[in-house]
């Protein structure tokens, strides 16, 4: 049976849509809002009449209708942590998307407002898939060196889990759940993750600060050096927080998130640009076989998406240095608007079960601990 799914996916200054029969796309678009109109609203919510009409604008421009359309997708955000999967966007699912109840506010969190208000509309499916509040950690994860201090993670879930399917499929000829990886998103943020048998089971907390230095993230810092910084600096919470997601990496050291001028810059003799690739690539690879261990060296593959893995000298640095633990494949780019159609036409065709939001967090803490 073949099924019409339109995806929605709101970032910072765009909202990328598109709309599918089955795997092909028949229409996409990125639609760009001006920051200077976005920054009118009072919050976020706020902002979802004007995008949803310019939505509605964009496809009636070019002629795209919605009335057969049987499931709306909408990138999640604003969840509590979950566990992977295709999830129905029901009343709590709106609700915590609205007031940000993980406490992180990000234009995602527009996603599954988006697709209700079409799914009402056009009287269909509403549906999230592999939101980034997706947290699968494994139990030997969690624990940190600081008692009622537990791990969670924030990654590119739905990338990363949309890559490993594909290579499962279409290269290995096998099941996601029957396959180990290392999975990356290279982009504005990394992501590095740990996928066993189905589950990811070990990453970075890329909003928390963790993992490598990226264009606009600082990375893995030492507390202690982090205190001194704060102290010698006079600097508040919000600008150290702002450094772990927004100002950190390329944008602290030289003031550009740009990585081809960066690249470029390396290229005409610039030794700091230089370093600051290399040590980023560095990190990424120390973060690859971190996460290999946590597979105990049982890996298919190290596969590499994200905008970034464009550029060859990254993937061939990485390739040098990872190719010893298993195959490297590159995935220019991201899936992130097929991701959402996928889960949903796997929910349809019943390879998959659509699953409800709890509102309750995957991890409280042990039992044991008091």
């Amino acid at each position: 049976m073949s099924y019409r799914i339109f995806a929605i996916n709101p970032g910072s200054t765009s909202t990328k849509i598109a709309k599918f029969e089955d795997d092909k796309c028949l229409f996409s678009k990125n639609v760009s809002h001006d920051a200077a109109e976005l920054a009118k609203f009072p919050d976020m919510p706020a902002q979802l009449p004007y995008r949803r009409d310019m939505i509605l604008d964009i496809l009636k421009e070019a002629g795209v209708t919605l009335e057969d359309v049987d499931v709306f997708v909408g990138r999640g955000g604003g969840l509590v942590s979950i566990e992977g999967g295709t999830y129905a966007i029901d009343d709590l699912v709106l609700e915590h998307a609205r007031t940000c109840a993980n406490g992180v506010v990000h234009p995602a969190t527009l996603g599954p407002q988006l697709a209700h208000e079409f799914a009402q509309r056009f009287d269909a499916k509403e549906m999230v898939v592999n939101p980034p509040d997706t947290d699968e950690l494994q139990d030997l994860a969690r624990m940190t060196g600081i008692k009622g201090v537990y791990r969670t993670v924030h990654l590119h879930a739905l990338n990363l889990k949309e890559t490993a399917i594909r290579h499962s499929k279409e290269v290995l000829g096998k099941k996601y759940e029957d396959c180990n990886y290392v999975v990356c998103h290279i982009g504005g943020g990394i992501s590095i993750s740990a996928h066993r048998k189905g589950r990811m089971i070990e990453g970075y907390d890329i909003v928390g600060g963790e993992g490598p230095m990226a264009p606009t993230r600082c990375g893995g810092v030492s507390v202690y050096d982090l205190l001194d910084y704060i102290e010698r600096e006079k600097v508040d919470l919000k600008k150290v927080r702002n450094l772990c997601t927004r100002n950190g990496g390329f944008v602290d050291h030289v003031g550009i998130s740009d990585t081809i001028e960066l690249t470029e810059r390396a290229a005409k003799g610039d030794k700091y640009a230089e370093m600051l690739w290399n040590t980023m690539i560095y990190q990424i690879e120390k973060g690859i076989g971190a996460m290999a261990a946590a597979l105990h060296g049982q890996v298919d593959g190290v596969l590499l998406g994200g905008g970034m893995v464009h550029n060859k000298d990254l993937v061939n640095q990485i390739t040098e240095a990872c190719g010893w633990i298993a195959p490297v494949t590159a995935y220019p780019g991201e899936f992130e608007m097929e991701a959402m159609a996928a889960g949903a036409i796997r929910v349809l065709d019943g390879e998959e079960q659509l699953k409800t939001y709890s509102g309750k967090k995957v991890f409280n803490g042990f039992n044991f601990v008091k």
